[in-house]
């Protein structure tokens, strides 16, 4: 076997170590590992060549931008557990309910805003089924619809910044956070907008399967919904503009003035104060969001660590060079090598999370893009986008999993008037995964839709660049000679006339 054979059948056997079962983390730095001793021993390069991976493991873990994930992660849980969702769902509830489709409108709203505060798809997924899938049976709206709007709704906090996954594709792909975050704007709001006009349609196609909600049933009206609504959605908002804005993560803000860190650190005393708010801060929601956010943060870097033992290994044998020579082949150029990245990475998603896509695959793509000429910022947003159907695929995802455990927890517990079947959870999750690979295919072929909030980058023509030296007018008498005093002692020139014989 030579090393030119053993770049792709170490991929393959990658593959197949994922699917494994066992945890990512452990699998993927030993089977590098094993990998590095057989190449070693083969020859293709030297035991010195592993002397590398400490440094490459300590740099890790002296990354500041990765600390941003445990602040990020902080600040979602404590804000899933302060009774923010279920504020918000009821006052957007009872705003749309009489609207036909309007328990729907006020799932994707909520789902979209609490997206931008949260970033835990776990949490809001079973937050919102708690407090919406049984006034959703109870008016008798399409049960696929309803779970397939509540898991949907749940997964656009992959794309709403600050979402932990623009954070780790920042990190690997080389460019600021702030302009992840900006590019992903566009798609973010696009992707509500799918999900609304969506529901727009069906409640005009099928009124019967997203009937308003009867007028009778709102218990506030008038003035006090209002301000219900707004005490749900202005404290957020400010916390948002807060964080992203200190980042220069909002389109329109040229300037950062706080890293990631530093705005991580901001959203989560924000959190503190918004659950102080809403009366919900206690030492068991204390405890119980720092432990999620340890789990959290613990497997974000055992990942990390166990793809960098991978990455190193597999960059030695040229396995960057047998990715590069592959996918740059593909005909089609740009196009063509986004069409095959994004149905590899859609398919990939049925059985990798995101983190775990992100740190092994990412590295492994990134350069040939560059190479390509593809803007890194919109490729990553781009991935992000498509990594939101990870979620979403049946049999798979794990917000239908979510969904699935709480439909059964709230039947047994006589909240529920009837059992939810898998069979409606899988087949409502369809038109969605559709929607989400729809906005893929749009930010590939509209690529303003990531750009448009982008800061321009300013272009130079250097035939037209012109230097100026600055010139003292002080200076001018002495710079320029006096042509008297040049010639004042100097004796006077002979006549040829005179000298002429």
């Amino acid at each position: 076997m030579t090393m030119e054979q053993f770049a792709p059948l170490m991929f393959a056997g990658l593959i197949v170590v994922l699917l494994i079962g066992f945890p990512v983390a452990f699998s993927l730095a030993a089977y590098g590992l094993l990998c590095g001793f057989i190449a070693i021993e083969a020859g293709w390069f030297p035991p010195e060549f592993m002397s590398a991976l400490p440094l490459n493991v300590f740099g890790i873990l002296s990354n500041d931008l990765l600390l941003a994930i445990p602040f990020f992660t902080l600040m979602g849980a404590v804000l899933e557990k302060c009774g923010l969702a279920e504020d918000m769902l009821d006052s957007m509830g009872q705003l749309f309910g009489p609207v036909r489709g309007g328990l729907g409108y006020s799932v994707i709203i909520v789902g979209f805003v609490l997206g931008a505060i949260t970033g835990t798809v776990a949490g809001q997924v079973i937050a919102m089924a708690m407090i919406s899938l049984p006034v959703m049976m109870r008016y008798r709206y399409d049960l696929r619809y309803s779970t397939g709007v509540l898991a949907a709704s749940g997964t656009i906090t992959q794309l709403v910044p600050p979402s932990l996954v623009l954070i780790v594709m920042a990190d690997q792909l080389g460019r600021p956070v702030g302009d992840m975050y900006k590019g992903a704007w566009g798609p973010a709001i696009l992707q509500v907008l799918l999900f609304a006009a969506y529901t727009f349609v069906l409640s005009r196609l099928r009124p019967a399967a997203v009937p308003g909600v009867p007028k009778e049933a709102r218990t506030l009206s008038g003035r006090a919904l209002w301000i219900k609504c707004l005490r749900g959605i202005v404290p957020s908002a400010v916390l948002i503009f807060a964080v992203l804005g200190s980042m220069g993560g909002l389109p329109g803000l040229d300037h950062a003035i706080a890293t990631p860190t530093e705005a991580g650190a901001m959203g989560a005393v924000g959190a503190f104060l918004l659950a102080a708010l809403h009366r919900r801060l206690s030492w068991p929601l204390l405890r119980d969001a720092l432990a999620g956010t340890m789990r959290i943060t613990a497997m974000v870097v055992f990942i990390l660590i166990g793809s960098r033992v991978f990455s190193l290994v597999f960059q030695g044998v040229d396995g960057g060079k047998w990715v590069e020579h592959m996918l740059s082949g593909l005909p089609g150029g740009q196009i063509g090598f986004l069409i095959a990245v994004n149905v590899f990475i859609f398919f990939l998603a049925f059985f990798l999370d995101f983190f775990e896509i992100a740190f092994i695959i990412l590295p492994l793509l990134a350069p040939v893009a560059d190479k390509l000429g593809i803007d890194l910022v919109w490729f990553g947003v781009l991935l992000c986008v498509n990594m939101q159907t990870s979620f979403m695929h049946p049999p798979f995802g794990f917000a239908l999993f979510y969904l699935r455990g709480i439909a059964d927890s709230l039947f047994k517990s006589g909240t529920l008037p009837r059992p939810v079947p898998s069979r409606d959870i899988y087949l409502g999750a369809l038109p969605w995964v559709m929607l989400q690979l729809l906005l893929v295919v749009i930010v590939i072929f509209v690529p303003e839709t990531v750009t448009v909030f982008l800061d321009k980058e300013e272009k130079i023509d250097l035939d037209k660049v012109r230097i100026e030296m600055p010139v003292d007018p002080s200076d001018t008498a002495a710079s320029e000679p006096d042509l008297d005093e040049l010639f004042r002692d100097r004796p006077p020139a002979a006549d040829p006339a005179a000298s002429a014989p």
